[in-house]
């Protein structure tokens, strides 16, 4: 699966227009999961039978029916993915913990309020035969718009665009193209495997004894993003100043989310690309981050994002990529085998037979031997879903990482 992204280019009217298609959509998904909750216990409440009832919010609600009725369907199939989610990842037992180990969200579905985005199926929409504009034909008036991009989407049959989503960022308005097709580039192999060891000091550190610089990018433009967060609060509240204040204030965490994703893609493809076998922690960051002192620094090196990358790539690529538990692998001489307990703030590795190296290095080629001996298992991203553009938020439930 291949998602092309532009940018899309119209008038007020028409971005108007794009805004009351995504207020629908969140309208829809909302009463589908308060249809759901309210449904009593003998009626089986699934996804078909909220495709039923979003039909009958079209003939109840007349800026419903506007909106495309694939459409319509869309938003009811997110409030249906939020309530499946919630059944795979509990029991029937309240007092049970979740069955799942898998990240991303596990409670019960909420009702959403900042829905930034609208997705067509297979009809509402028509590209020019140029395959430069795109026009949605439902009732909801957004018309023609101008696609800018340097993606050539004329390489593509109609047939093979799945879905057509627009999505409303801080810089404007984007028209994604679902696009399924195979993403497949077979690499020639090179007989070199790699160890990674992700850190603050460092984005990361081979076995090979490589350090890659951390970039930073939230610590650079810290000062500021403050300065635009202060300028939102001496603007009054209910006026054009702060809404362009905190205009400012979004781009600029949108800059910086942009940069990371663009970093991290950027190295998770060269490693892929360059070696055989990948080997990197299992990390559970999500609880890395409770740590206040160092919470900051590791959301900015962005960990999680280069793992999913390097993953997509090894797929990708037809390389293999393994994660391995973590314990251990500072502590433990990658020569000997010896423990050797030292602190955070110890950055050599010592060890009484002699191995004397970079801390950070010890523990890669602890993950790299850890992994050639099966001490992991191989993560595969399932989906294959390629992104071609700068990534954001809306991209997630396309399956490719955010």
């Amino acid at each position: 699966m291949l998602v092309l992204e532009y940018k899309v280019k119209g008038k007020q009217h028409q971005y108007n227009a794009i805004d009351d298609a995504i207020r629908t959509t969140q309208f829809i998904r909302n009463k589908a999961i308060r249809y759901w909750m309210d449904a009593p216990r003998e009626l089986k409440i699934d996804k078909f039978a909220l495709n039923k009832y979003s039909t009958e919010l079209r003939s109840c609600f007349p800026f419903a029916a506007e909106l495309n009725s694939m459409a319509v369907q869309s938003a009811a199939e997110r409030g249906w993915s939020a309530i499946s989610r919630f059944y795979d990842n509990t029991s029937t037992k309240l007092s049970d913990h979740c069955k799942s180990k898998k990240s991303g969200k596990r409670g019960f579905p909420q009702f959403q309020k900042d829905c930034r985005s609208v997705e067509y199926k297979t009809s509402g929409w028509k590209l020019h035969k140029t395959k430069r504009r795109i026009t949605f034909t439902d009732k909801k008036g957004i018309g023609e718009l101008k696609l800018l991009g340097k993606w050539d989407i004329q390489f593509y049959e109609l047939k093979d665009i799945k879905r057509v989503r627009l999505i409303r960022r801080a810089d404007g308005y984007y028209a994604q193209f679902c696009v399924g097709i195979d993403v497949v580039d077979i690499q020639p192999k090179t007989d070199e495997e790699i160890g990674l060891d992700v850190g603050i000091e460092s984005f990361y550190t081979d076995s090979n004894g490589h350090q890659e610089p951390n970039p930073q990018f939230l610590r650079k433009a810290e000062k500021s993003i403050k300065h635009s967060q202060r300028r939102i609060y001496k603007k009054a509240k209910v006026s054009s100043g702060r809404r362009k204040a905190r205009k400012l204030y979004a781009k600029k965490h949108l800059k910086v989310s942009r940069q990371r994703i663009e970093h991290a893609k950027k190295l998770a493809r060269n490693v892929c690309k360059s070696n055989d076998l990948v080997a990197y922690e299992d990390l559970r960051v999500s609880n890395m981050v409770k740590n206040h002192c160092l919470a900051k620094s590791i959301s900015d090196a962005s960990w999680y994002l280069f793992r999913q990358w390097i993953e997509y790539f090894a797929v990708k690529f037809d390389k293999v990529a393994i994660a391995v538990a973590p314990h251990y692998t500072s502590q433990k001489c990658s020569d000997c085998g010896v423990i050797v307990k030292k602190s955070l703030s110890t950055r050599t590795h010592k060890c009484a037979c002699g191995w004397h190296l970079h801390r950070d290095t010890n523990a890669a080629i602890n993950i790299l031997n850890l992994a050639k001996n099966r001490g992991g298992h191989p993560q595969i991203n399932a989906t294959g879903v390629e992104t071609t553009t700068l990534l954001g938020e809306p991209a997630r439930s396309w399956g490719f990482p955010p």
